[in-house]
């Protein structure tokens, strides 16, 4: 099983909020999930990103792989994920 740490889509028509969630790379966008770790939002200015650190640094201790959106929002909020 792999898996990644992703976004997926939540609000309303034209105006989404993304969860930054531990899920298994099989499942769909906005399938099941194994945990939630934070959210994104796009749409306020600036951008808003709240994640709980400690819980991704534990995922990425057990090889959870980030996309590359989410990779460059951890970046932004000073975690380095190890590149494979």
């Amino acid at each position: 099983m792999s898996v990644r740490i992703r976004l997926t889509r939540v609000g309303g028509h034209k105006d989404p909020v993304w969860r930054i969630v531990i899920a298994d790379q099989r499942s769909p966008r906005d399938g099941r999930v194994i945990e939630t770790v934070g959210r994104y939002n796009a749409q306020s200015d600036p951008s808003t990103i709240v994640l709980n650190e400690e819980r991704v640094q534990a995922w990425l201790r057990r090889g959870a792989q980030p996309t590359s959106t989410v990779r460059k929002l951890l970046r932004i909020r000073g975690i380095e994920p190890a590149r494979r």
